[in-house]
């Protein structure tokens, strides 16, 4: 096996690897399972998958869960999580899990807040008829050494710098940690991005001191925003600083075709014997791409998020369980699924849920929606070790419609 780490339990191995991309199956070993990849994470923000338990989340498919590092921070916070055995313990999954470094919230929290504006490609306020933006006033401020936060729950003033960072994950006990960075806007300069890089840079290098010694594998996380200088130059610095793994962050620009030019410089700097995350992208048209060009591990609110407000994913596309024409559709969302959801009720049963505002309709929705996801990934697995991922992609994506920006 050829490890990354010497820490005790963890490893990474590829098994499998296609001859016309660079896409790969791969075994992750952690302290608490094997995560087997290509594979999706769902986001547990507060310790939770919204509305699911643990041992739903396990059956649906999920191999590993992240956990939200500023949220844990803020509550109950990391010393009660500590003090209550970690966080395998206290939120009851016993699975590999990863957290994140609260470097998202210093974009959101901040410029993102300020300008309505999200990370990414369909998120871009505005665009083509989309959602016009929504500005607010920033919650955080960052300087050189961290960045100073405003609590959104009761305005205490927060500092969160790289040490600080590291030793509450520390706290949280996830088995993979990430290294505190800047997450930069589609909206920022390529100078102030620039100036970000550089700052990300050296917080990734005290990162791995505040971490020394410590038992969890650290990812570094590469940024640069859309531009192709600074993503290469940032992939370089941190593909030689002695990470565990990496993950791909940031503002990926204003398109999904930006997206994947940003993908296409980055990814082939990093080298291959570690994983590779790319943070905050997960929807089903987006995957067969991300894992031909070498990512290895996925994660995105937006499965359960669409789930809340009642939108559903099926081979044919999303479909929206609130409109008139299902009201007296008497079969599942999707008639090969094998969830709960799909096997036990009908569409119109689940529209009147909406409709009626039940909360059993969320739930419901978000089983399908990350079993959809997680049947897709073992699909992808499958199909790259047997040679036939384009095949598999041609035909998904073949069927699968993507609606226009604003549609």
């Amino acid at each position: 096996m050829s490890s990354a780490s010497d820490k005790s339990g963890y490893g990474f191995e590829i098994v499998a690897t296609a001859p016309d991309s660079a896409a790969r199956v791969g075994r992750l070993a952690t302290p608490h399972g094997v995560v087997d990849t290509p594979a999706f994470i769902p986001v547990g923000t507060a310790g939770s998958v919204k509305s699911l338990t643990p041992d739903e989340v396990r059956a649906l498919g999920a191999q590993i869960t992240l956990a939200n590092t500023y949220h844990l921070w803020l509550r109950p916070g990391h010393e009660v999580v500590r003090a209550l055995g970690g966080l395998h313990r206290f939120t009851g999954w016993t699975g590999p899990s990863l957290t994140d470094s609260g470097g998202f919230q210093v974009f959101s929290l901040g410029f993102g807040l300020e300008h309505g504006v999200g990370k990414i490609a369909s998120m871009f306020p505005g665009q083509d008829g989309g959602p016009q933006p929504r500005p607010g006033k920033a919650l955080c401020v960052i300087d050189d050494d961290g960045v100073w936060f405003s609590s959104h729950i009761d305005g205490r003033r927060l500092r969160l710098d790289p040490a600080t960072s590291i030793a509450i994950q520390q706290a949280l006990g996830a088995d993979i940690i990430l290294a505190f960075d800047e997450c930069t806007s589609p909206l920022s300069s390529f100078e102030y991005t620039k100036t970000a890089l550089h700052r990300t840079h050296r917080w990734a290098e005290a990162c791995l001191r505040a971490n020394e010694g410590g038992g969890q594998w650290l990812f570094g996380i590469v940024q640069g925003g859309e531009y192709r200088g600074l993503r290469e130059e940032s992939a370089r610095f941190i593909d030689q600083l002695p990470f565990d793994g990496y993950a791909v962050g940031g503002s990926l620009g204003r398109s999904k075709d930006d997206m994947l030019r940003v993908l296409d410089c980055t990814v082939p700097l990093l080298r291959e014997t570690r994983p590779r995350h790319l943070l905050g992208i997960g929807h089903p048209e987006d995957l067969f791409a991300a894992v031909e060009r070498g990512l290895d591990l996925f994660d995105c609110v937006t499965p359960t998020r669409l789930a809340r407000h009642g939108t559903v994913y099926t081979a044919d596309g999303k479909l929206n369980l609130r409109v008139q024409r299902l009201r007296l559709e008497d079969r599942p969302i999707e008639d090969d699924c094998d969830c709960y959801t799909c096997l036990r009720f009908t569409r119109s049963y689940l529209r009147h849920l909406f409709i009626s505002r039940e909360l059993l309709g969320m739930r419901l929705a978000s089983i399908h929606n990350l079993r959809f996801i997680m049947r897709l990934m073992k699909r992808i697995r499958d199909a790259l070790a047997g040679g036939d991922l384009h095949a598999l992609r041609d035909e998904f994506l073949g069927r699968y419609r993507v609606p226009a920006p604003g549609g």
